[in-house]
């Protein structure tokens, strides 16, 4: 980094708060300030929020009561499952709005849940508050600016490094109009006006001699 500064907290909105994301940054001692999305299952019966976890146990307990024991790893989706007895469920009064499986409800637990719920403790503090504010007066104004205004709604060009370069060019536009409103953008004091007529107390604008076209 330029100045060499601590990074000590990380601010984003709900589609950088994935998990590879969140981990990555944690790991790194940095507080990760997202939204989480809802990495709940998706699913018309009750969500994993209305069971209980019992960490000493390693295992789940439904809204009434049965026991959902670990069953086995999905590596490939980073979830443990457990599931419950298919005996007890099949004969549960409210296995209608719990479970369409005759063969017991299993949920999903994220191997990275330690992760999620430590982010999500961070929701209730002044600094997530202040973190959010900040990037909804400051941030998320110039994004709607660059979709908007400048196209950036869909990257013209392919490639990290051509993306990153079109966003950049974007961003010193950005950058310039708002550097012409502080200084002159209406007086427009050089070259249509000679330096010394800028206003007092004010330094004449050295403009670039090819005026970018995206400005």
């Amino acid at each position: 980094m330029r100045w060499r500064l601590p990074v000590r907290r990380v601010t984003g909105d709900t589609t950088s708060g994935t998990i590879e994301n969140i981990v990555a940054v944690e790991d790194q001692n940095i507080r990760a300030l997202v939204p989480l999305p809802n990495f709940d299952q998706r699913t018309p019966h009750y969500r994993l929020l209305k069971f209980t976890y019992e960490a000493d146990q390693d295992l789940y307990r439904c809204p009434q009561g049965q026991l959902l024991l670990r069953s086995h790893r999905k590596n490939s989706e980073g979830t443990v499952v457990y599931r419950a007895d298919p005996t007890e469920c099949n004969a549960c009064p409210i296995k209608a709005a719990c479970t369409s499986s005759d063969h017991g409800r299993a949920v999903h637990r994220s191997f990275y849940t330690d992760y999620l719920e430590r982010v999500r403790g961070y929701h209730a503090t002044a600094a997530f508050t202040r973190a959010m504010n900040k990037r909804r007066v400051w941030v998320e104004p110039l994004f709607g600016e660059a979709k908007e205004w400048h196209g950036l709604g869909r990257f013209r060009r392919r490639g990290l490094w051509q993306v990153n370069v079109e966003a950049l060019v974007i961003a010193t536009g950005q950058n310039l109009k708002r550097l012409l409103r502080k200084r002159g953008w209406r007086r427009r004091p050089w070259p249509n006006g000679a330096p010394e007529t800028a206003p007092a107390g004010r330094r004449p604008l050295d403009l670039p001699r090819f005026w970018p076209s995206f400005v």
